[in-house]
């Protein structure tokens, strides 16, 4: 058994504690009942239960920290104290649509000394196949006890790159368009499977070379960040800067992978 902290206890047995629950429902997709959030954008009663679930054990463990909840918003707690990001369920309309790819991300926020928000802690839980991916920062990125490494690919033409592509009401289609055409041709495979999460999880797990994204919410990539840093990645914004977390604006790969990727996605904006 790989030693860890006792937040990633925490965070393990709050995302196992809503798992049921998602499981039941997924398997009875069709009899639930769902509410419009916005375009293209639905959130059901399975997603506000595991929240409810999740957000009762972080705080049971950490009452004096605050929360950024997709679903409840902002919780205010002690402002010297980290706080915790919570998707309960990120890739709701893939599980809507009885699609077996969603995943319950939780983070834990830092206020560094200069002020800056830095990702400490961070697991994607799977529950349809009960994988765990978890990290700390200088610990290293775990799936269960194993050791995870970003991929050792180097060649672009050899990579398959994940990503989200704009839908009803969200994102920039010509943007992403133009970043297609210029990554399209040199790699082996472009796939977009709904859950932010996941993605940035299979980068740190070597299963996806790379990944680009635009316009993600805290939840939806804190967890993954601090995943492929401490597999050993890089996580930038578009320019290669170090504002991912910030602007909301990932590319993610291993160090081979992420040069080449990066100056793609630069020259096509230019």
């Amino acid at each position: 058994m790989v030693a860890h902290s006792g937040l990633i206890t925490v965070m393990t047995r709050a995302a196992r504690k809503a798992a049921p629950r998602l499981r039941r429902d997924f398997g009875e997709v069709e009899q639930l009942q769902v509410s419009r959030k916005g375009p293209g954008d639905f959130v059901s009663i399975a997603d506000k239960a595991a929240e409810q679930t999740i957000v009762e054990e972080l705080r049971n463990a950490r009452p004096d920290w605050g929360l950024l909840l997709e679903e409840g918003g902002e919780v205010e707690g002690n402002p010297d104290k980290p706080r915790w990001i919570v998707d309960p369920l990120d890739g709701t309309t893939n599980f809507l649509h009885g699609i077996p790819h969603f995943s319950i991300s939780i983070a834990v926020e830092e206020r560094a000394p200069n002020g800056t928000r830095q990702i400490s802690h961070g697991l994607v839980y799977q529950p349809l196949t009960d994988e765990t991916f978890w990290a700390e920062k200088g610990r290293g990125a775990w799936l269960h006890d194993r050791r995870l490494r970003v991929s050792s690919r180097r060649d672009m033409s050899e990579a398959v790159i994940g990503t989200g592509i704009p839908f009803l009401g969200r994102g920039d289609s010509e943007e992403w368009s133009k970043i297609y055409e210029a990554v399209g041709p040199e790699v082996s495979g472009i796939r977009r499977f709904g859950s932010a999460a996941l993605d940035l999880a299979w980068v740190a797990a070597g299963r996806f070379d790379g990944f680009w994204e635009k316009e993600l919410a805290p939840w939806d990539a804190a967890a993954g960040l601090i995943l492929v840093r401490e597999a050993g990645g890089f996580v930038t914004d578009y320019k290669g800067a170090d504002r991912a977390y910030e602007k909301g604006e990932y590319i993610a790969a291993a160090a081979g992978i992420h040069s080449r990727l990066q100056k793609l996605i630069a020259g096509a904006l230019r």
